[in-house]
């Protein structure tokens, strides 16, 4: 019998250091194929090149995408008109009226020209077989521990296997397929495409070749050429050539390679061969061994992967398929399912994100539309950034390379922006980019008109440097991160009414109150506030370390003086505007005024306890289930607020089938997020929030077991890194109980651990009890103003869980162990 195509995944655990292997406990396997449904294939990439492999019997397809194939052009989309307009639209918005204000936004500011291109896909490898209908013990896994996918099942007593992979040395996808009886392989492989300008073609017996140029958009000229190539290796059988395929008969196994490249350069730059490219790639893995590229490519992989290991432990949930555990995952206890879905983030980072290859956008480097959702972009209001939580603390900081190398362009295109539209020095962005690097505001002043997607980025330059501290990179960073510095101290105006300094036009990243007309624009939000005492911050303590700019870094340390001090609000929430306007029933998707909790370390438990008990209410107001990315925010927003078990209540919201919540977002067949539709961002987003809920850095030491739920009560972790070059090789713990700790000190300098219980070396060397500011300057934590509290509020410091605060001086390379005393 034909099976159904219902996907059933198989989820088993997490290996873990210490504890013994499981061979199946990083797959994810089903037992029936994807069908026509994108979100059930799988996916496998090597940062340069992906696919979505549907693991189909009669027609299988390998869904192709390579990282540089977006439509149009090198192109900019500043509007010069925004200057002369500048003062005009400050002025309505001071007066209060504020949809004026973004009406005229709209008209003088927002670009003219190309909002942003599309990330596009390169098109379909497809093999045909032939009197496959009826099949039998079918299944397809991925297995996350070596990026590789299977596919198997049985035809007339027959087993056909295929696998593949993007192999990370080669830079090419291998396919090989093999059946257990020789001569019985027999299939038609072709390429297909949705593009209008493409030739696709058979070069020789055993070549298709699918050329291509992208898409026109927005008025930008689509001139970005691609070539796909598909050279074909058989043991046993024969090759015949048509018009547009090849079928093969009666082989013994036969190996797919498939190499694409571009005429991208750069993003000012697209005068490479892509055809030659292709050829090189394929030429030099084309005559290797299969099992000799699988294990390069494995061990490629594992040099990142096997850096951290989780165990949460596991129940009888665990024996489930996957679509059951995801089914009931909200209503029962299946720790381990937690750990597969944490291991897969890191699977899709590494491979999405390659140092050399672009960054990560809104669905990593897998679409199959020719016009995706939101063009598939870089949204930097928040899903791009998201993207990057857990590059450093998963110990994937090569990974961090490409976005880190984008901010860089960005500090060059951003230039032009400032000065043009704003007559600012420094350089900034909006709220969205693309492969082209524009900068220019887009998408209608609602959204478009937020300025600080430059000041955020910037974050991760310094980010970086706080987990290696490799002070030869911060001296290349230094430009972008002073210029997102120089841009906001220019930008910055005086607010008639409080005189502080605000950031104006602004917005709260699309959100709006009600009292503002439902216009988004307005001055000194608090997401904005947060951000430039960032990028001030950052800039003051990046020039002290590197002994530059004495006078700007006076200059900012005067104006930080000056930004908005944080405001509680009348339902003792912190306030989302300058106005005390937040609604306790708005449940909107942004909570972007909670920045200064999470990812930034602006609101803390042992310094600002009023600031922290206020970031609750306000959680507590927006709720729990929204869309996919959203509630991958709040995981980390509640792992800061130390409570675990909220925070495992949002990933049991995450890992719930797509539709079970009205409103919500949630996770489709493949673990992929949700928003709807597919975003990635959620699941780096849910990755990073467990990473917080285990260890924690930000907050002047490293926290140990911060926000563990009862579901979490017992378990090891090993590999994750904290600023100050800190690693946790192994930690383990049992009745939410630091039992023991091994730390490895990449970079020397005082370790400040805050512990659940109290601890002591095994070693016996003496760890005191830690007082004051911790003398290791990674851990620094700049002071905030005193924030304003409304008197109708009535806030109070939240009771904190006791914890135990120690301190001990470490040499580079040395490890400490500590045990429960």
């Amino acid at each position: 019998m034909k099976k159904n195509l219902i996907p059933l995944l198989f989820l088993i655990g997490i290996s873990i250091s210490g504890f013994a292997q499981d061979t199946k406990a990083m797959k994810l396997w089903y037992n029936a194929p994807s069908g026509k449904v994108w979100e059930n294939a799988l996916p496998i990439g090597n940062g340069f090149q992906a696919a979505m492999v549907y693991g189909n019997v009669e027609k299988e397809i390998f869904q192709l995408n390579e990282h540089t194939v977006w439509s149009g052009s090198p192109n900019r989309n500043d509007n010069p008109n925004a200057l002369g307009a500048l003062d005009s639209v400050r002025k309505l918005i001071f007066e209060g009226e504020y949809k004026a204000a973004e009406n005229m936004a709209n008209q003088r500011i927002i670009t003219k020209k190309s909002h942003g291109q599309m990330f596009q896909p390169v098109g379909n490898l497809e093999l045909t077989f032939t009197g496959h209908e009826n099949y039998s013990n079918y299944y397809r896994e991925l297995d996350i521990e070596h990026a590789t996918s299977k596919t198997s099942y049985t035809v007339d007593g027959v087993t056909y296997t295929r696998e593949a992979f993007t192999s990370f040395p080669d830079r090419v996808m291998i396919i090989r397929l093999s059946t257990d009886k020789p001569g019985t392989l027999s299939f038609s492989a072709a390429l297909t495409t949705q593009h209008v300008k493409q030739q696709i073609k058979v070069n020789g017996n055993n070549e298709l070749s699918l050329w291509g140029t992208t898409s026109d958009h927005e008025g930008i000229e689509g001139k970005v050429e691609f070539n796909a190539l598909s050279r074909i290796k058989t043991d046993g059988g024969n090759m015949t050539p048509t018009d547009n395929s090849v079928d093969i008969k009666n082989a013994n196994s036969v190996t797919i390679f498939v190499s694409i490249a571009s005429n991208f350069n750069n993003y000012n730059d697209i005068s490479g061969d892509e055809n030659q490219r292709a050829k090189d790639y394929l030429d030099k893995a084309f005559n290797k061994n299969f099992e000799d590229m699988k294990a390069a490519h494995i061990k490629a992989y594992q040099k990142y992967f096997n850096r951290v290991t989780l165990d949460l432990g596991s129940t009888e949930a665990s024996k489930l398929p996957t679509n059951e555990r995801l089914n009931n995952f909200r209503n029962t206890s299946d720790p381990s399912f937690v750990s597969l879905y944490y291991q897969f983030g890191r699977y899709l980072l590494i491979s999405s994100s390659q140092p050399g290859g672009q960054p990560a956008n809104l669905q990593g480097i897998w679409n199959g539309n020719m016009k995706p959702a939101w063009d598939s972009k870089y949204t930097i209001n928040i899903n791009t950034e998201m993207n990057y939580w857990p590059a450093e603390k998963t110990n994937l900081s090569e990974m961090h390379e490409p976005l880190l190398k984008m901010i860089m362009e960005l500090s060059e295109t951003g230039k032009e922006t400032a000065k043009v539209m704003y007559g600012a020095n420094g350089w900034m962005a909006h709220h969205n980019t693309d492969i082209w690097r524009i900068t220019g505001p887009l998408d209608g002043s609602f959204w478009g008109i937020w300025n600080g997607g430059g000041g955020w980025l910037s974050q991760h330059l310094w980010e970086h440097y706080l987990y290696t501290g490799d002070k030869t990179y911060l001296e290349s960073a230094y430009s972008a991160i002073k210029g997102a510095a120089e841009f906001y101290a220019d930008f910055l105006v005086e607010h008639p009414t409080y005189k502080w300094l605000v950031v104006a036009p602004g917005n709260s990243p699309e959100n709006a109150p009600k009292e503002h007309q439902g216009a988004s624009i307005t001055a000194g939000s608090t997401m904005d506030n947060q951000i430039v005492f960032d990028v001030f911050s950052a800039t003051i303590n990046a020039a002290e370390i590197l002994g530059k700019d004495k006078a700007f870094v006076e200059k900012l340390k005067n104006m930080k003086k000056r930004l908005p001090p944080m405001h509680i609000g009348k339902h003792n929430q912190i306030q989302e505007w300058l106005d005390d306007v937040d609604d306790p029933n708005d449940n909107h998707r942004h909570i972007s005024h909670l920045y200064g909790l999470y990812p930034s370390n602006q609101i803390s438990p042992y310094s600002n306890p009023k600031l922290f008990a206020a970031a609750k209410n306000t959680l507590l107001h927006r709720g729990d289930v929204s869309t996919g990315w959203s509630m991958g925010w709040k995981v980390n927003w509640w792992a800061k607020m130390q409570d675990g078990n909220h925070a495992y209540k949002l990933i049991q919201n995450q890992l719930m089938p797509l539709g079970t919540v009205r409103g919500g977002g949630g996770t489709y067949n493949n673990l992929f997020d949700a928003h709807p539709p597919f975003q990635i961002d959620g699941n780096f987003g849910c990755t990073s929030g467990i990473t917080e809920m285990i260890m924690q850095s930000s907050d002047g030491a490293v926290h140990l077991l911060p926000a563990l739920p009862d579901n979490f009560d017992k378990g090891t972790v090993g590999g994750l890194l904290t600023r100050g070059g800190f690693e946790i090789t192994n930690m383990v713990w049992e009745n939410s109980k630091l039992v023991s700790v091994e730390i490895k000190s990449n970079l020397g300098g005082n370790l400040r651990l805050r512990t659940p219980n109290e601890i002591k070396s095994k070693a016996g060397k003496k760890i005191k009890k830690a007082s004051g500011e911790n003398p290791n300057g990674f851990f620094m934590v700049n002071d905030i103003a005193t924030p304003i509290i409304s008197e109708a509020s009535t806030i109070e410091p939240l009771e904190l869980k006791p914890t135990y605060l120690y301190d001990l001086p470490t040499k580079k390379g040395k490890s400490y162990t500590f045990v429960v005393k």
